[in-house]
């Protein structure tokens, strides 16, 4: 009888290993994304964390809120929603993200490269170098180009003056208009590569059985093209509004938020409240105002992306 109970006390010391075995494998193989991780915490949930708690202080570039400063609950929050230059900002972010981003960089985009998938190969090559070298352009260079082009000397007044119209100064009479056409000019490459790459998935066999049924070219795009690459143009839509609600360095050169405000988004608020004007703890709920839009769309896209899954 003491030999089968050995044996079995072996087995399950056996059992106890193998297990012990699988806990270190599924524990170690975290390990090579803890470093990746450590840095997300230090140089990314740092810093909104920091701009949060900045928020709800007085804290400034100088004197003695500096050093010491008090925490003031939510008056710079209170203080934001009785500022008119808040308000209108928002408007003005509004309008800059759905006019460049989602309309402008999303339509535009898409026919570009509906356009270069149908034209031959130089030509699609001609036309991607184009409009890519916008997008590979340092912002801060594409940003200068930008205030080249629309500045009151620059070249688009040059080249209407060659075909005998008057110009105008466009970054004060349209401020608006120059920075939305520069960012359009600046970020269209990139929902041009998603989109190229999205009709590439495509399959053919469908597009040529519609069109041997006698489905137009719009009928195939509203009715194939777009239901097929849905969750790209979704991705696209939530990448380019998040990028284009961060913009920052284009306005800057540009306008620098005028003439009067004119051009003042939410970025460049935040930027002038804060570093401009010196007073960080309202400069920094402006920012948490940013965060916060930006979290509710990407949480509304994600969401959306899940319930187009299959």
């Amino acid at each position: 009888m003491s030999a089968p109970k050995i044996r079995n006390f072996a087995s399950l010391r056996n059992i106890g290993s193998l297990s012990n075995v699988s806990s270190l494998k599924r524990s170690t193989r975290f390990l090579p994304v803890v470093p990746s991780v450590v840095l997300l915490v230090l140089f990314l949930l740092a810093p909104v964390v920091w701009s949060f708690v900045s928020s709800f202080t007085d804290v400034s570039l100088s004197g003695k809120s500096a050093r010491n400063p008090v925490w003031v609950g939510l008056d710079n929050y209170a203080r934001m929603i009785g500022d008119p230059s808040f308000p209108a900002s928002v408007w003005l972010t509004v309008v800059f993200v759905a006019a460049s981003a989602v309309v402008g960089q999303n339509i535009l985009g898409l026919g570009l490269a509906l356009l270069m998938s149908r034209a031959g190969r130089a030509i699609s090559a001609v036309a991607g170098i184009a409009v890519v070298s916008a997008w590979i352009l340092p912002e801060i260079v594409a940003a200068f180009a930008a205030y080249a082009y629309f500045n009151r000397d620059g070249t688009l007044n040059q080249l209407l003056a060659a075909i005998g119209l008057e110009g105008t100064d466009w970054l004060y009479s349209f401020p608006m208009t120059a920075i939305i056409l520069a960012n359009l000019w600046r970020g269209t490459a990139f929902s041009m590569l998603v989109y190229r790459a999205a009709l590439a998935a495509v399959p053919r066999d469908i597009s040529e059985a519609a069109l041997m049924d006698g489905a137009g070219s719009w009928q195939r795009l509203a009715f194939i093209t777009l239901p097929v690459i849905r969750s790209s143009i979704a991705t696209n839509l939530m990448l380019i509004t998040l990028q284009t609600l961060a913009v920052f360095t284009l306005i800057w050169i540009m306008t620098a938020g005028g003439p009067a405000n004119a051009s003042t988004t939410l970025p460049v608020l935040a930027y002038q409240e804060a570093f401009k004007f010196g007073d960080i703890g309202y400069g920094t709920a402006v920012a948490s105002v940013i965060i916060v839009i930006g979290s509710v769309f990407g949480i509304a896209y994600v969401r959306l992306l899940r319930q187009e899954r299959p």
